[in-house]
């Protein structure tokens, strides 16, 4: 829609400070937009969708839809976590495997967080919330899948962000390694996913977030 200019002896528009309020609402706009295009790619990978049916309705290859989509970006290698991490991860490829999924989502890694104690479950009963029930609430929801090759696992893209989240709190909190709360603490901050539903309902939201990441992380890893 466009604007008129005001009538002789009016004051007039404020054309640059319209310009900024439209170039927010734009960039918002776009945000949601590739947000709402991400989760549908999440939905359709997660219930058995190929990266051909996904590129070819995004107008797009399937490498393509691989390159923009899929994760990580980097390789999180053994040498990027620490021995928990190592020991959690090979419980979130055994659910992965055991449930014939051929993705990575967050109800795999929050599972494998929980499989055993480490700074990820301590964590959560630091702030009240059981790590058993969170394990068997994520347990009661993962899907079997129809995959048989275990070695086509990839990531998806909430479990790509979620990992990235949890490297920079790493870095923050001044280690050269990713450990089990730093992916927890990403798998909460993420938003969106399974294991953000699973734990927000067991209370383990915002509020048992805030206070605690300071105070308690170092005696996480004691």
């Amino acid at each position: 829609m466009r604007h008129r200019a005001p009538p002789a002896g009016q004051k007039q528009f404020d054309w640059l400070a319209l310009l900024t309020v439209a170039a927010d609402l734009a960039s918002q706009l776009h945000a949601l937009a590739a947000d709402l295009v991400e989760d549908y790619v999440e939905y359709c990978r997660t219930h058995g969708s190929s990266w051909t049916d996904i590129g070819a309705v995004l107008g797009v290859t399937r490498q393509a839809a691989q390159q923009c989509f899929n994760g990580p970006h980097k390789r999180y290698g053994p040498e990027t976590m620490t021995d928990d991490l190592c020991q959690a991860m090979a419980h979130v490829k055994q659910a992965a495997v055991q449930h014939r999924n051929n993705y990575i989502g967050t109800e795999h890694l929050l599972w494998g967080l929980t499989a055993e104690d480490n700074s990820a479950t301590r964590f959560l009963q630091a702030v009240g919330v059981s790590a058993e029930a969170v394990h068997r609430s994520v347990g009661n929801r993962l899907s079997m899948g129809v995959s048989q090759t275990a070695e086509c696992i990839t990531w998806t893209p909430y479990s790509r962000k979620a990992i990235a989240i949890a490297e920079m709190r790493s870095e923050h909190n001044g280690s050269d390694r990713i450990d089990c709360d730093d992916l927890l603490i990403g798998l909460a901050q993420l938003g969106r996913g399974m294991a953000t539903h699973v734990l927000t309902e067991a209370g383990f939201g915002p509020p048992a977030l805030d206070a605690p990441l300071t105070d308690t992380h170092s005696s996480l890893h004691d």
